[in-house]
């Protein structure tokens, strides 16, 4: 099997390419750095993937950030996101590729929501404002997926993860999600000593964390599901799978776990003139345990091991 993974080089591609080589040594896995394909370019896509003729698509590339980055950004992630997205779900299709797996995001749901969030609640209402754009570029993303599969009968597949983290995450400390900046943040603070360190918001959002292994582990069980249960576990314009865990936590009390886990001993402020974002995001993840797939790595165990990765990588993730 010939199979390219769009977006190696960040956490979630990366820990998808080493699940793959774990998993199925026999399979040719095909990918290429940013400067050798740009996604963007539809032309680039075009013959790339005509030339390579892949069996698979896996697409894990997108524009990410948090708050900071979305709100700053706007133009340039819903854009990217887009282009990224209907370049390479068009030219997969159009160079044979029968099978393909395309990652979201949990923002693709209303910002009211009913809580947990299941897969029939997108598109029930408006979406958080701080990261609509990107949020829109995820929808289209699915419904290319569903599309292409009603005329052309295609199996593209497409998996909605909760917030996630892990190796290879982005620490940047204004354009980074929640959880790394946090790290960051905190080593930095302990390191010199600070008496306080103060979060973004009020502190009382509520969010789950998926780390990236396990990600990538319900990734390729929902690709490896027959087609048979696959459609008998979704609709044809309801097809995305949310993938996450059972549990949220506050912001303030991540803040005060990744404090521990840091060696922080100052004081936690928080900062209410800075936006909160959505104030709970439980998604519900029944349908993938019903199939058989939950999360095993805890959130404690998770920061761990990723303050590890930070602290073993730090002359490369501190620009």
């Amino acid at each position: 099997m010939k199979i390219f993974l769009a977006g190696h080089r960040g956490m979630v591609g990366s820990a998808i390419e080493r699940r793959l080589k774990a998993a199925r040594a026999d399979a040719e896995i095909v990918t290429r750095r940013h400067d050798q394909l740009d996604l963007t370019d539809q032309a680039a896509v075009r013959r790339f993937l005509h030339d390579l003729r892949p069996d698979v698509v896996i697409l894990a590339a997108a524009k990410v950030g948090g708050i900071h980055a979305n709100n700053t950004y706007p133009a340039e992630f819903i854009r990217e996101n887009l282009m990224i997205a209907s370049n390479v779900i068009h030219e997969a299709w159009a160079a044979g590729v029968e099978r393909l797996l395309q990652l979201g995001s949990s923002c693709i749901y209303p910002r009211d929501a009913p809580q947990p969030m299941r897969e029939d609640a997108l598109l029930t209402g408006p979406l958080e404002a701080t990261n609509e754009p990107y949020a829109i570029a995820k929808i289209a993303a699915i419904k290319l997926c569903e599309s292409y599969n009603r005329q052309y009968g295609t199996d593209y597949r497409s998996v909605m993860p909760t917030n996630l983290y892990g190796p290879g995450d982005n620490f940047h400390p204004e354009n980074s999600h929640v959880l790394p900046a946090l790290i960051r943040r905190f080593h930095e603070a302990a390191q010199a000593g600070a008496g306080e360190v103060a979060i973004w918001g009020s502190g009382m959002p509520r969010r789950k964390f998926l780390h990236v292994d396990d990600m990538a582990e319900a990734s390729l069980f929902v690709f490896d599901l027959s087609r048979d249960v696959y459609e008998a576990n979704t609709e044809p314009m309801l097809s995305h799978i949310n993938v996450g865990t059972g549990q949220d936590i506050s912001i303030l009390d991540l803040a005060e776990m990744v404090a521990q886990v840091t060696g922080f001993k100052g004081r936690i402020v928080t900062d209410p003139s800075k936006p909160d974002g959505t104030m709970r995001k439980r998604m519900d993840v029944s349908r993938l345990a019903a199939m058989g797939w939950v999360a095993r790595i805890g959130l404690r165990e998770g920061v761990e091991e990723t303050y590890r990765w930070y602290l073993d990588h730090a002359e490369n993730v501190r620009a």
